[in-house]
């Protein structure tokens, strides 16, 4: 089965996230018995594949165009045809190794095939999209939270990435699963920053610990971490200071805290996420290269996709620096934060071009039907 069949199976064009019942609905019907855990599931899935395909609308509509413009102006199969499609996937930041490493591989699956007609190359380059980021599938993509105890998350990347406003999302999804959570302000170089934390904290109404602005991150951490672990605390979310510009400084910093909190979890912290913002493009990709000098990054937050026409940037940073992508913000409200999956993320992509695909097969069939 194509890639396209499988995604006819999944998704149904006529419905739109608005179209589809309230969490409270669902969770009451479900209560009621009125339907399956397996209906509640497949709604949850239907309500995650419609959030992708809106927040990724103008990645969509820029990448589908640009991909029908290419089929229009080159019929067929030849280097011209390919050096125009390395051109349009470098501009949507989807990065260049990767998109050499795509584009080898379609010349060889049309030489395998004998695919002479460029529409006829259209769904494998979907096809080849998805086994690229697919690779290296030995990477956790879930979270690592620990069934009993405490689990900690180190938050890190440059100012001004969204940082804070992911911690705070963060929060409130653990909180809404039923986890207790605390917020650790370690960005103390900023008063700013640590403000700003205990507005989120104060929203989504979970403890921050901190202290002044200038106090030693470190210091901050073994409080939060010791706290944390005194009440019991299913989740400790830490902050930290974003200044790549002194990695030698940022290297030490990082290393300190991890010491510290270590003494009270020696296993900690269990994920170290790093944020990027997606509208940045290759720019994300250079601050992940250099995060990941400095410390081992376990996971990426990818702030403000819903921002960019270029999502591209998430098969990059799979591909090239070989750290998932764990979470994607997909809009401004608390709950637009969401776990990446990678088959809603390409649905998100080219559902357009799928449902046009689908239709162009009811059509035919029709005709062989009057036929």
């Amino acid at each position: 089965m194509g890639i396209f069949d499988r995604f006819k199976k999944k998704f149904r064009p006529e419905k739109k996230t608005e179209d589809l019942p309230s969490a409270e609905h669902q969770n009451e019907k479900l209560d009621d018995g009125l339907i399956s855990i397996e209906e509640f599931e497949e709604w949850e899935q239907e309500q995650l594949a419609y959030k992708f395909k809106a927040g990724l609308e103008k990645s969509r509509e820029k990448f589908q165009s640009e991909i029908n413009q290419l089929l229009a102006v080159y019929r067929k199969v030849d280097e011209d045809f390919f050096e125009a499609l390395e051109e349009l996937l470098i501009g949507a930041d989807v990065g260049f190794n990767t998109v050499m490493e795509l584009t080898d591989e379609l010349r060889q699956e049309a030489k395998v095939k004998n695919i002479t007609e460029t529409e006829d190359l259209k769904e494998t380059i979907v096809e080849k999209m998805v086994e690229i980021y697919e690779r290296n599938d030995d990477l956790p993509e879930t979270v690592n939270i620990q069934k009993d105890g405490l689990t900690v998350i180190l938050v890190v990347g440059v100012n001004g990435v969204g940082k804070t406003t992911s911690i705070g999302k963060l929060a409130h999804k653990y909180k809404n699963e039923g986890k207790s959570v605390m917020l650790a302000a370690g960005d103390t170089f900023r008063a700013g920053a640590i403000n700003q934390l205990q507005i989120w904290g104060d929203r989504v109404d979970v403890d921050v610990i901190r202290q002044a602005e200038g106090s030693d991150p470190a210091a901050v951490m073994f409080d939060a971490v010791n706290a944390a672990k005194r009440r019991g605390t299913d989740v400790l979310i830490c902050d930290t200071a974003g200044r790549l510009q002194n990695k030698g400084n940022l290297m030490n910093e990082l290393g300190k805290m991890k010491k510290v909190i270590q003494k009270v979890v020696p296993e900690a912290p269990h994920e170290v996420l790093l944020t990027l913002d997606a509208t940045t493009g290759q720019n994300a990709l250079i601050q992940a290269k250099s995060f990941k000098e400095v410390t081992d990054v376990s996971g990426i937050v990818l702030t403000k996709l819903d921002g960019t026409a270029k999502g591209g940037i998430v098969l990059a940073i799979k591909n090239e620096l070989g750290i998932p992508v764990k979470f994607v913000g997909l809009g401004e409200q608390l709950d637009d934060l969401q776990e990446f999956d990678a088959e809603n993320y390409v649905y998100g992509l080219f559902a357009d071009m799928i449902h046009q695909s689908e239709e162009l097969d009811a059509a035919e069939e029709a005709s062989d039907k009057n036929d």
